[in-house]
C-alpha cells in the first residue's frame, strides 16, 4: 500500500489496517497545523534510536510485535525500563530520553502522535 500524508485535510481512517500496512521505518501519514501522526516499523532486532522531544509528549501505540522501551531524564541515565506488545500504549514525557527496541520475533508496527509536528 502506498501511504501519503493526508493532511491537513480531515481524515478518517482504521489506524489498525494503516499501521499494519506500513512497511517504512518512518512515515508520515498526517500533518496539521499542531498534530502529526506517524506509522513506524522496525525489523527484528531494530530499534527507534535514542531520542528527547523537549517541548512534546508523544503518544505511541504497539499493532505489532514485543518491545523494550526504556526512559530517564538523560540520555546516559535511562534507569526506567518497560515491556510492551501489540495493543498497548506508550506515553513519552516532554524532556524524557527514550528509544524502544524490537524485543521480538516479527516486525514492530507503531503509531506515533505527538504536537508540534516533527517529520517532514
Amino acid at each position: 500500500m502506498d501511504i501519503k500524508d493526508n493532511g491537513p485535510n480531515p481524515y478518517v481512517v482504521d489506524i489498525e489496517d494503516l499501521t499494519l500496512s506500513n512497511e517504512n521505518f518512518r512515515t508520515a501519514a498526517w500533518t496539521g497545523s499542531y498534530l502529526q501522526m506517524t506509522l513506524m516499523t522496525i525489523p527484528v532486532g531494530g530499534q527507534v534510536g535514542l531520542e528527547v522531544h523537549e517541548d512534546t509528549d508523544q503518544f505511541l501505540r504497539l499493532e505489532q510485535g514485543k518491545a523494550k522501551v526504556v526512559m530517564g531524564k538523560t540520555q546516559d541515565n535511562l534507569g526506567q525500563e518497560f515491556s510492551a506488545e501489540d495493543d498497548w500504549a506508550i506515553f513519552v514525557p516532554a524532556g524524557i530520553w527514550h528509544n524502544i527496541l524490537n524485543a521480538g520475533d516479527e516486525d514492530l508496527k507503531m503509531y506515533s502522535i505527538y504536537a508540534p509536528s516533527h517529520h517532514p
